[in-house]
């Protein structure tokens, strides 16, 4: 299976760099100098994974990131020319499934691309029971990969889908941020905490949206556990 990959960053040298490995990887690749063309490049290519610059001129990659979450749960690889967390932890905040610092090594880039696209395939290939999961209100089905409160849809990213998931599937568990990160990355990639507590800030921000009461409860000194799940009064 040839994986069609979406280079999205301002650079013309960095472009070319994307290009080279993963065309070395054997991977399909289309370039967008901007964030209004990667939009059109994405609408009309619909890639398997998207990697994108944050540092662009008028439409940034945090705001492209907004965009595609509005309809598609692609991977997306942020690439950051800032060593700055904050920049990082909103990325994967909004939505990003992993980042790159430059500068970057095509060898390093390709192995955390590849990592993503197996996670991903992983996810689709699994023969788990069809059975839906729920408590309170909130509702997952992970063979058709959806999620709802109280009949309201969710768009969840991978990373979070995988998250709630756990915590569905045992209820009454108190989750370590370890035991948290395995469950939802599978694959051995490492992530801080605080990459961690931002992906769980992200859901409870969506489940409040919708009026969740408690979805994820913070067990301190432990970890996290699933709430009630309910609708507020």
């Amino acid at each position: 299976m040839t994986h069609r990959i979406l280079a999205v960053d301002d650079d013309l040298h960095i472009r070319e760099v994307i290009r080279v490995a993963l065309r070395k990887a054997e991977m399909t690749v289309t370039e967008a100098r901007d964030g209004r063309e990667a939009l059109a490049r994405f609408a009309a290519d619909r890639p398997d994974l998207v990697i994108l610059d944050i540092g662009m001129p008028e439409l940034d990659g945090l705001e492209v990131c907004r965009q595609i979450r509005k309809s598609s749960d692609v991977p997306i690889l942020f690439l950051t020319a800032r060593d700055d967390e904050i920049d990082r932890i909103l990325g994967l905040e909004i939505g990003g499934d992993d980042y790159v610092t430059k500068p970057f090594s095509p060898r390093e880039l390709i192995a955390r691309v590849n990592v993503i696209l197996r996670r991903v395939i992983a996810r689709e290939m699994d023969k788990g029971p069809p059975t839906a999961l729920a408590q309170g209100a909130l509702s997952i089905d992970p063979t058709q990969h959806v999620a709802a409160f109280a009949g309201t849809p969710l768009r969840l990213t991978a990373i979070e889908f995988g998250i709630l998931k756990a915590f569905l599937g045992r209820p009454t568990a108190v989750f370590s941020r370890e035991q948290i990160m395995s469950a939802a990355y599978q694959l051995n990639i490492q992530v801080s905490d605080r990459t961690i507590d931002s992906h769980i800030r992200n859901i409870r921000a969506k489940l409040a949206a919708v009026n969740c009461d408690s979805v994820i409860e913070t067990i301190h000194g432990v970890g996290f556990k699933l709430g009630r799940c309910e609708k507020q009064a």
